[in-house]
């Protein structure tokens, strides 16, 4: 079975019930005044559906106040396939081939897309990586466009951006004026636990700040070397495969 046949994903109410799960474990709680166990779930002909209220505060509201699907005329089973969609799909997906697969207006797919990625930004990024016995890789790359692709003008130079990985974790990336020491060596010194293994290329910029890690071990690429032991580049290698193919083959163009 398909997990978009699931009731959530195609039926209004049950749509409701999962989020009012998700958020509410303990029972409703009024967004206006915070009050627990003293509102009703209001029915009839006359109600929207989903519709709950406070006898504190006498207010109504509904699961969606607070949420990115709040003030939205999209059913809520939209939400949540647009939502699963956009997770699912490891390199990205368009607000164009949105538009085409849940049959919603152009205008409609952009507005939701921009919603659900607002709801998964961390806005800054306060989680230190790494910490005793995990490993953190570290990498650059440089994204933009080919010169092939122009008939007339020069190229324009590529953007360096820099990322570091936790293996089986989370991932920050960083766009950099550039690729020098100077400029990497205080953002790995903030994000990264002192006790964690390093592992880097043989770039020269990680020589001296890889010494305030509990190791530091490098893979040479110039002579094809790719894994030694625990020491290799691939996780971050990966990450930046995905990330060029979701720009190549969705977005097109990044500012």
């Amino acid at each position: 079975m398909s997990i978009l046949d699931q009731p959530q994903f195609h039926d209004e109410a049950a749509a409701f019930a999962m989020l009012e799960s998700i958020l509410w474990p303990d029972g409703p709680v009024c967004p206006k005044c915070g009050c627990i166990g003293r509102s009703r779930r209001l029915g009839g002909t006359s109600s929207r559906m989903g519709v709950w209220k406070c006898y504190d505060c006498r207010k109504q509201f509904t699961i969606k106040v607070g949420t990115v699907f709040e003030q939205s005329h999209v059913p809520l089973h939209k939400w949540f396939q647009a939502t699963h969609l956009l997770c699912a799909s490891k390199k990205g997906m368009s607000s164009n081939q949105l538009h085409r697969i849940l049959g919603v207006t152009l205008k409609t797919a952009w507005f939701m897309t921009h919603r659900i990625r607002e709801a998964m930004r961390e806005g800054k990024i306060p989680a230190i990586l790494g910490g005793e016995g995990k490993f953190v890789e570290a990498d650059e790359t440089f994204t933009g466009g080919k010169a092939k692709n122009r008939a007339y003008k020069p190229p324009p130079p590529k953007e360096p951006v820099f990322a570091l990985v936790e293996r089986s974790g989370k991932v920050h990336s960083f766009h950099v004026p550039d690729v020098t020491a100077a400029t990497l060596k205080p953002i790995i010194a903030d994000a990264i636990a002192k006790d964690s293994h390093f592992r880097t290329d043989e770039s020269g910029v990680y020589w001296k700040i890889g010494e305030e890690f509990a190791s530091h071990t490098t893979v040479i690429d110039s002579i094809g070397e790719y894994v030694r032991g625990d020491a290799h580049t691939n996780t971050i290698e990966g990450y930046f495969s995905i990330l060029k193919r979701g720009i190549y083959g969705v977005y097109h163009h990044v500012s």
